[in-house]
């Protein structure tokens, strides 16, 4: 059964939200499967997270098959449901994406999570849980490599996750894309895969994007699909009050037999054209070897010129 942000006594989380603490040596962290099953075994993530000091906890579901899935619905959210209300786990990575995250998410129960807030760490399929936590209960989680993809991660993109878990300060710079809309803002920043955020859009998990800086990724879209996926925001009122845009790899992109006839910057400055936002292209995350992290539900300081956009998370 979920746990409403109300009925936890969170309903004030913009103001105070929860913040689960910074890991440190000798801390324990979980590999868990929510969603695809596993092609391999994750020797090489283990090897790093120990190399950290961290004890792996291995769950269940690394081992388990379904169909497509690691195991079926009701063993993916017992595995995730373990490790929320074992309080000596002070982080859960999710192992992989994939599709089955929004199939188990309503049968895990948050209410030990509230009491005992701990780093959730992934990205794709995993937005749903970044979006379920943020918008009931204001949480802070991470947007990162996860174990299936370390054997091809940038050595960067797994410092900065490493720097995320450990509380260490997290800045990004990179070149200003030609598209970029310069300006300069403050806000908490929220988002994920653009896929999971359609899909999530009306439900119990479906932020408030009002006065949020927004950070969207996809992977093996279609230009038209993207082009949607955009509108539909748009039309839903998510894009209009936004305090910014940050958008990062979108991957592996098709085209129809008939060209759709713009690129995906194009797209998505064509949707939000008529506001005043600022807007970044090229931000290095997503289903990219140099995904760096990033803390959804923490504050971030964006700006934006011709030549460099930078983003900073404020303490």
């Amino acid at each position: 059964m979920q746990t409403s942000a109300a009925s936890s006594g969170l309903s004030d989380f913009r103001t105070s939200g929860l913040i689960p603490p910074p890991l440190k040596k000798g801390d324990k962290i979980a590999i868990a499967c929510p969603a695809k099953k596993l092609p391999a075994p994750m020797t090489d993530a283990i090897k790093l997270l120990e190399s950290w000091g961290l004890e792996v906890i291995m769950g269940e579901t690394l081992n388990l098959s379904y169909h497509q899935f690691a195991g079926d619905d009701e063993q993916r959210a017992s595995d995730f449901q373990r490790f929320i209300d074992d309080d000596s786990i002070k982080a859960i990575v999710a192992a992989r994406g994939g599709y089955g995250t929004i199939r188990m998410i309503d049968k895990v129960d948050f209410s030990r999570f509230t009491a005992n807030p701990k780093w959730l760490v992934g990205f794709s399929d995993i937005t749903v849980l970044h979006t379920h936590l943020y918008a009931n209960y204001g949480a802070q989680t991470i947007h990162g490599q996860m174990p299936v993809n370390i054997p091809d991660a940038s050595a960067h993109s797994l410092e900065t996750l490493k720097r995320a878990l450990f509380g260490e300060t997290l800045s990004y710079s990179f070149k200003s894309n030609p598209l970029n809309r310069p300006g300069k803002s403050i806000g908490i920043l929220i988002g994920g895969n653009l896929s999971l955020l359609i899909a999530v859009s009306g439900s119990v998990s479906d932020p408030d994007y009002a006065g949020k800086i927004l950070f969207i990724e996809d992977v093996g879209e279609y230009l038209y699909s993207i082009d949607r996926m955009m509108r539909n925001l748009k039309r839903a009122g998510k894009l209009k009050n936004l305090a910014g845009l940050v958008v990062g790899g979108f991957t592996d992109v098709k085209d129809n037999d008939i060209p759709f006839g713009q690129t995906v910057p194009e797209i998505i400055m064509e949707v939000v054209k008529e506001y005043e936002y600022p807007v970044c292209f090229d931000f290095p995350a997503g289903h990219i070897p140099d995904n760096c992290s990033l803390i959804f539900g923490k504050t971030i300081d964006l700006q934006i010129n011709s030549d460099e956009a930078t983003l900073s998370f404020t303490n």
